[in-house]
């Protein structure tokens, strides 16, 4: 699976507004229902996973979410780029611990074998300080989606 291939700038939004991360989820869901990306039981499969199976990272230069479904309800393999205007609680994953996240990548995996490799992959990039300080700096979805796929 080339990980490139789930990034499109159609799929960046870097001005959410939720106030809960389950509204995030929300305003995510539909924008992926609408996108032909995913089905109707998305929204519901994604947030009771992340209630068994909490996503929130500590990285040690930004907080990340990386919510996922199961993948019965993933039509096409995608990752969403979600910048959220304020931040949100999670927890985290592993320990549950609560914490603060204002950056979710949802990642759209049709088959399970992909999960644990694009997991890994994400959380090297975000262990690389170039890699975060230029993520922040990027305003708008194009300047993302090459950094993603110039990196990923």
């Amino acid at each position: 699976m080339d990980y490139k291939e789930m990034f499109d700038p159609k799929l960046i939004d870097l001005e959410v507004e939720a106030a809960s991360e389950e509204e995030a989820f929300e305003v995510v869901a539909a924008k992926l229902k609408e996108a032909g990306m995913v089905n109707d039981g998305y929204f519901d499969g994604i947030t009771q996973r992340e209630q068994r199976f909490p996503t929130g990272l500590i990285t040690q230069h930004l907080n990340i979410g990386l919510p996922h479904s199961d993948p019965e309800f993933v039509e096409k393999p995608f990752v969403f780029v979600c910048r959220l205007k304020n931040q949100v609680g999670c927890r985290q994953m592993g320990d549950s611990q609560e914490m603060q996240v204002k950056d979710l990548f949802f990642l759209g995996i049709s088959d399970g074998k992909n999960q644990v490799g694009l997991l890994q992959a994400f959380m090297n990039l975000f262990m690389d300080e170039s890699f975060v300080q230029a993520y922040r700096e990027a305003e708008e979805a194009n300047a993302v989606y090459q950094l993603f796929v110039e990196n990923i």
